[in-house]
């Protein structure tokens, strides 16, 4: 997903909107239909067989509660404007006043960021490490086979001049071990927000 992030707090005046917009299924069907693309009110009322005051009054209820935006405007055959609405790129998440929500995203966030890098990073040395474990020396620059001149890759050469296959072990065992120490902090945070709620 590439959109924003919205945290509402429950009984704040948009966290209502959405609750009204969203009580009918009505509602449900018109945002279940946007999702394959872009409609105009006479499509949406034509695909749902639904009168167009109903489609207008549920898409106006979403416009309100910024679940849906008109993201473009065409001209019928008698040149009368015609608004397409569309949904809006948002996570929508609804929590307390005391919890930081969004502070919270970010930070393990940019957690879940340094450990995808630290991977590549792993992915990225192992052919060295794994080229001097196996030749006990520094890697050997060997003329790839049947490849042009001047083109060389770094290849450790047994005995037999058979070049090793490298494994992703490591860097799985890396991303592994990064996703378990963002998982045990995330529970030591619920606990710590239970605890701060039952005082």
């Amino acid at each position: 997903m590439t959109g924003t992030v919205v945290v509402l707090e429950p009984g704040d005046e948009r966290a209502q909107k959405i609750a009204k917009a969203m009580a009918s299924q009505t509602a449900n069907d018109i945002l279940t239909l946007l999702a394959t693309g872009p409609r105009s009110l006479t499509d949406i009322t034509e695909q749902l067989s639904i009168p167009l005051t109903t489609t207008k009054y549920h898409t106006g209820n979403l416009l309100d509660a910024g679940l849906i935006t008109v993201s473009d405007t065409r001209y019928s055959i008698k040149g009368r404007e015609v608004k397409m609405y569309s949904l809006t790129d948002q996570l929508l998440i609804v929590a307390p006043k005391q919890t930081n929500v969004r502070a919270l995203l970010l930070k393990y966030s940019v957690l879940f960021g340094i450990v995808i890098a630290g991977t590549v990073a792993v992915l990225a040395l192992a052919p060295l490490l794994s080229l001097q474990a196996a030749t006990g020396a520094a890697p050997v620059m060997a003329p790839r086979v049947g490849s042009e001149a001047g083109l060389y890759t770094a290849n450790a050469m047994a005995g037999n001049g058979v070049v090793q296959e490298l494994s992703p072990g490591p860097a799985l065992a890396f991303f592994l071990g990064g996703v378990f120490v963002i998982f045990i902090l995330l529970c030591y945070e619920a606990w710590l927000w239970r605890k701060r709620r039952s005082v």
